[in-house]
């Protein structure tokens, strides 16, 4: 039994509570001949987290209500992820910048239960369906959100919040930090004294809406093997060819840890602290080949365990029923590889390698 068919019941954009001011922003080091290559602009980075209903008065409704007011509440603090990617005013370059947009949130149901949905031997088709993204549109970038949040009631009243992010925005580890603040905030609203059982933005008090397809995902059905490196702050530096052996070194350890092959082209998203973040398209066999020096002091986990998700409670106690989360795949794409700082600054650095 798979997911039947998702209605979507609501759409939202959430922006911060508060103007940002002054509007800041962070600089990408991208090619403008790599706009026309989708899998820099679409790669992205998905969650879905699973709860059981936990009270008479728990569901997807009701979290979605304070969601819309503690997400506003955490993006004012960092207004960045409710930005949006433009070209800059000489089209050098590109950047992020923090013009409170907002992110998108969509509400929508399925006629399964959840305990179904978990009983599933494979699920990553039907994970496909918990998350919500529209492709960055090349021409016009400024247009697209970079974040979505999507929440999914079950026939049952059990629910799951799905995330899509832009790995250009921020990368897995700083999007898992957001949520835990965001998350923060969540739990102060709704531990209130006199907390209304039915939050102002709750859907179905505004009656049958009058599509129940208002908009189509195209969030694709692939996710791709992802292996995560930890480097000690003494083996990490902003060298260009220490990057490079890096990542060669990675991406061979990686491939006997998952048994496939790189591709023979992958993006490399590289971003180190005071420097502006850049992609670039890399060749695999051309940087095997230069690779001369060990790196030593590499670990590796899978992106599950790293990013310790099992503990996200958006109401206090009700821990989920089931976690995952991916990085897209492109079929007939490279891989990806990003290097990025470890949580803790000071403590090096991270490097997820990405396989199609």
């Amino acid at each position: 039994m798979a997911i039947s068919k998702l209605h979507i019941e609501a759409v939202q954009t959430v922006i911060p509570t508060k103007p940002t001011d002054p509007i800041s922003s962070c600089r990408l080091q991208l090619p403008l001949n790599l706009m026309s290559s989708s899998t820099v602009l679409q790669r992205r980075f998905h969650m879905v987290l699973c709860y059981n209903k936990a009270s008479e008065e728990d569901s997807g409704w009701v979290v979605a209500g304070w969601i819309k007011e503690s997400l506003g509440r955490a993006l004012k603090d960092q207004p960045i992820i409710a930005g949006r990617l433009r070209r800059s005013s000489d089209e050098d370059y590109f950047e992020i910048v923090s013009n409170d947009s907002g992110v998108r949130m969509v509400e929508s149901r399925v006629e399964m239960k959840l305990i179904d949905f978990l009983g599933l031997k494979a699920k990553k088709e039907d994970e496909a369906e918990l998350v919500f993204w529209q492709d960055v549109v090349e021409q016009n970038p400024q247009f697209s959100p970079l974040f979505y949040v999507q929440i999914t009631n079950f026939s049952c009243g059990g629910y799951s919040i799905g995330i899509s992010c832009s790995l250009l925005l921020v990368d897995p580890f700083v999007l898992t930090s957001f949520l835990k603040s965001w998350i923060n905030v969540h739990k102060t609203i709704v531990s209130k004294p006199n907390l209304p059982k039915i939050p102002i933005f709750y859907v179905p008090k505004f009656g049958k809406p009058i599509s129940s397809q208002v908009m189509g995902s195209n969030t694709g059905k692939n996710a791709a093997e992802s292996v995560v490196f930890t480097i000690s702050t003494e083996n990490s530096n902003s060298d260009n060819n220490v990057h490079k052996n890096l990542v060669a070194a990675c991406i061979d350890e990686a491939e006997h840890e998952i048994g496939t092959k790189m591709a023979s082209k992958f993006s490399l998203f590289l971003k180190v602290p005071s420097e502006d973040a850049k992609v670039e398209i890399c060749s695999r066999e051309g940087l095997l080949e230069n690779s001369s020096t060990k790196i030593n002091g590499l670990t590796c986990g899978r992106m599950r365990d790293e990013l310790e998700l099992d503990n996200i409670c958006f109401n206090e106690g009700n821990k989920p029923a089931y976690v995952s989360s991916w990085i897209n795949s492109f079929l007939d794409d490279e891989g990806s590889v990003m290097i990025i700082p470890a949580n803790d600054r000071n403590s090096g650095m991270k490097v997820i390698v990405t396989f199609t």
